[in-house]
């Protein structure tokens, strides 16, 4: 097996140029930005050598052998059969589900449902398709789940598509088969597109059950494409490669109008590696069970050291949603970590008004960075209620 611990902070702020170690000064710990702390497998790295090797970087004009790859790991991984003549490149997730809008909605004020807490580059995909965002809300209550009542209401008062995220980051919640369901009904009587973004999906925790939403469109009469990439599962987001997938006819015949120069932006190098980690299942195992072990790590630590902050329990990934609502770090919990304790999460705001007073940690790392994070957010925690944060 070829997963192992990452490498030292020390290497790591030495060897990598990547926005998480270069955005803050080397004394804030990074465990903000969705890559990971680990090396990438051995074997990807091979496919991307020996491509690099035959000077095989040239433009591409489709999904090449990796639509055959993709359908073979979805048909083993959810039982989810794809037709590799539906499947088509883009140069990353954020990237297909823009063209995916463009091509789906009116030319003038299309409406897109968004759910915050949600990915927050959805709203900037929204503006940039020229749409405008119907905000419906996660049922924090009801675990996270989707407000379908509310989606309903939104579809039925003109929304065009619906920007869905499964697994849903920032909570890592997988949808269940049954709310999935009635989102499928719901878009098909209502005639409301769904972009489904599933790029955690190969990241399912063990005991939980992520559930594809394209067969569930397809069997409803919904419309549907389904933006993904091993971009996360494998380390890969610089590389630059996603597909898209159409989950009915209608979607499918949709796709064929996705602009030419989409595949050529797409990188090779992205191909390649994107058809290696697709086989590289034994590495994303170990991988899941270290992600798990440092949630249950993380858990026990906030428990200890600052247990006015709660970790909601994610089903897949490794973005961990944390409640700071009773730390006393006010709206924005991210910034006065920053600034005080010199550790970098995501802030909440940028995930929708629901994020008020929560922050997002990246737990792709060596558990001793989950401990350390840990320690600064008890630490500027501590402060905060003995009344020492300093000012500004």
């Amino acid at each position: 097996m070829s997963f192992g611990p990452a490498r030292s902070l020390e290497q790591l702020f030495a060897t990598r140029s990547s926005i998480k170690w270069r955005r803050y000064p080397a004394d804030v710990l990074p465990v903000f930005v969705a890559e990971m702390d680990f090396d990438v497998e051995p074997a990807i790295l091979d496919r991307v050598a020996e491509t690099l090797r035959h000077s095989d970087t040239g433009y591409l004009d489709s999904a090449g052998p990796l639509a055959p790859a993709f359908a073979a790991f979805a048909e083993r991984e959810w039982g989810w059969s794809v037709d590799p003549e539906t499947v088509h490149l883009a140069t990353d997730v954020t990237v297909g589900v823009v063209e995916a809008l463009r091509l789906a909605l009116p030319e003038v004020g299309g409406r897109v449902v968004l759910t915050p807490p949600v990915y927050p580059p959805f709203f900037e995909m929204v503006d940039e398709a020229d749409a405008v965002a119907v905000a419906v809300p996660l049922l924090e209550d009801e675990d996270w789940s989707l407000d379908l009542a509310g989606i309903e209401r939104a579809f039925a008062t003109g929304a065009d598509a619906l920007l869905l995220c499964n697994p849903q980051n920032p909570t890592g919640r997988c949808h269940s088969r049954i709310v999935l369901e009635a989102l499928a009904e719901l878009a098909a009587r209502y005639g409301v597109f769904i972009v489904s973004d599933e790029v955690h999906a190969p990241l399912a925790h063990p005991g939980a059950v992520f559930t594809p939403f394209a067969p569930i469109a397809r069997a409803a009469g919904a419309r549907s494409v389904t933006v993904t990439s091993a971009s996360k599962a494998w380390n890969l987001a610089g590389l630059k490669c996603a597909v898209v997938v159409a989950a009915d006819d209608w979607s499918a015949r949709l796709l064929t109008a996705l602009p030419e120069e989409l595949a050529a932006r797409t990188s090779i190098l992205g191909l390649h590696a994107n058809v290696a980690a697709l086989s590289c299942v034994a590495w994303r195992d170990d991988l899941v069970e270290l992600l798990v072990s440092n949630f249950q790590l993380l858990e026990a630590e906030l428990a200890a050291q600052a247990p006015s902050v709660r970790a909601i329990r994610p089903d897949a990934g490794y973005l961990v949603w944390l409640d700071f609502r009773d730390a006393g770090l006010g709206d924005d919990p991210a910034r006065v970590l920053i600034e005080q304790g010199r550790v970098a999460l995501n802030s909440g705001l940028a995930f929708g008004d629901p994020g008020r007073g929560f922050a997002r940690i990246n737990l792709a790392c060596n558990p001793s960075t989950v401990v350390e994070a840990v320690r600064r957010i008890a630490v500027t925690v501590a402060a905060a209620r003995s009344g020492a944060l300093l000012a500004g």
